[in-house]
């Protein structure tokens, strides 16, 4: 069954079991705590349509419909209760608290009473779900399709132990060797090729997750195989030494067989994600109605500065490596890539004279809030570049993959810090404080690089 037919159910029965819970709770409150006769009234009808529309909301929020198929019974546990408890705290707040009672010990039934039904009603269609989809991905053919990196004594160690696992949900479809000797599993699973094809390889055979198995003290290797993998669609998972212990990012998959720790790719939680999404979302509507006035005077300076469009439209490199356009005020006069991408700078000639104020306090980049609506950005992430530029970083740092595992962003770490990049060079530091975010990205790193980006706006001491 596809990951979306599962979330699909996953919200379908959430909803329904919110439904009859809300239906339970209004129904006991009526005749078991205020002793009243029960009616299907206007509260009670606005209850079972907005009620169940709120838990959902606050699951997604939480994470609970985010790979679906990688959810298990002890995760399912922790997130519904996490999850009903505050789901009950603010209904009781925003709809019961105001509620006429003949003594404050109704209150403390009806919370009890809302938290009860809403956990047991969820809990128990969520389980019966988890284990459906578990006991389906255990089956033969259905569990993650893993590809086993390595062809040595470790590699075979590691095989033996999944197979020797009752319960384990890897599909090995084969194993892509390193260094051309080792081919210890040919008897054993199928040969896919070797690992200076590992990108094509990978995307050839629809790879979900990684299993590296070579030796741990070849850092410098394993850390180029890891850069090479890392895009956040597969799961990379490693035998561990202390140095992996020690250095984080990690995290235990199995207490059976072997043992596997998986590497974290993002380090903010996915309820910051959902959050951070509904930030950019309401913060950039917000924006593009409050600063009409700012925008109608940006124009007008543009159009007045030198002939052309306002707008100023260029591809660049977003989520996933997808090309998208980003949208800024023009700041320099026509044709002035007539032989080919270039960087500008302080003292560049091409910029015009109301652009040079603009990009001093970041006006230009202000069309991007469009951008956020549109999908292609985020109010703070790593800065998109061209794909021109991108080659030449990625010879001297193959790591910059990394930053295409997030939106980009309006502003950055490294554009707070760094600015406009005049070259390749400056480009690279920049990429290090941006490197730097994605490894302590949170919500509260966000709001601190928006003010510092407000500050730089309202000093015009932009780069």
């Amino acid at each position: 069954m596809k990951t979306k037919v599962w979330v699909y159910l996953f919200l379908l029965t959430d909803w329904i079991m919110s439904a009859f819970a809300w239906s339970l709770f209004f129904f006991l409150r009526k005749t078991w705590i205020e002793n009243k006769e029960f009616s299907v009234d206007q509260n009670f009808i606005i209850g079972i349509i907005i009620v169940p529309l709120v838990w959902l909301l606050i699951y997604y929020l939480q994470g609970s419909y985010h790979e679906i198929r990688r959810i298990y019974r002890l995760k399912i546990l922790n997130l519904t209760f996490s999850g009903v408890l505050i789901g009950s705290i603010l209904i009781f707040f925003t709809l019961l608290l105001d509620d006429t009672v003949s003594n404050y010990q109704m209150y403390y039934w009806s919370f009890a009473l809302l938290f009860s039904l809403q956990f047991i009603f969820s809990i128990f269609s969520r389980l019966i779900l988890a284990t459906i989809l578990i006991k389906s991905l255990r089956k033969f053919g259905n569990g993650f399709r893993t590809v086993i990196i390595g062809g040595s004594d470790k590699a075979v160690g590691v095989l033996m132990d999944l197979k020797a696992q009752k319960w384990h949900v890897n599909t090995i479809i084969g194993y892509i060797n390193v260094n051309g000797t080792d081919r210890l599993l040919d008897d054993k699973i199928p040969y896919l090729g070797h690992c200076d094809n590992l990108e094509m390889l990978l995307s050839k055979h629809n790879v979900e997750e990684v299993i590296i198995a070579i030796e741990s003290s070849e850092h410098n290797r394993l850390q180029k195989i890891i850069t090479r993998i890392q895009d956040g669609r597969v799961k990379i998972k490693i035998l561990p030494d202390m140095y992996e212990l020690l250095s984080g990012s990690l995290k235990m998959t199995d207490i059976y067989g072997a043992l596997l720790l998986q590497i974290v790719d993002d380090s903010m939680p996915i309820w910051q994600q959902a959050l951070k999404r509904v930030m950019d979302l309401m913060i950039s509507l917000v924006a593009l109605i409050l600063l009409i006035p700012v925008y109608l005077i940006c124009a007008l300076a543009v159009k007045f500065s030198s002939s052309g469009p306002i707008f100023y439209l260029q591809e660049r490199i977003g989520l996933d490596g997808r090309v998208f356009k980003i949208i800024k005020f023009r700041t320099m006069y026509l044709n002035s890539e007539e032989a080919g991408p270039q960087l500008s700078s302080t003292s560049d000639s091409r910029i015009t004279k109301a652009g040079r104020f603009m990009r001093k306090t970041r006006l230009d980049e202000f069309p991007q809030f469009i951008n956020v609506i549109l999908g292609h950005m985020s109010l703070v992430g790593p800065r998109p570049e061209r794909q021109f530029y991108i080659d030449q970083i990625m010879h001297f740092a193959p790591q910059y993959v990394h930053l295409t595992k997030v939106r980009p962003g309006i502003t950055s770490w490294g554009q707070v810090k760094y600015g406009y990049a005049e070259n390749v060079e400056q480009m690279l530091d920049r990429m290090k404080f941006d490197l730097l975010y994605l490894k302590n990205r949170s919500i509260a790193l966000d709001i601190k690089i928006m003010f510092y980006t407000i500050a730089i706006v309202l000093k015009a001491k932009g780069k």
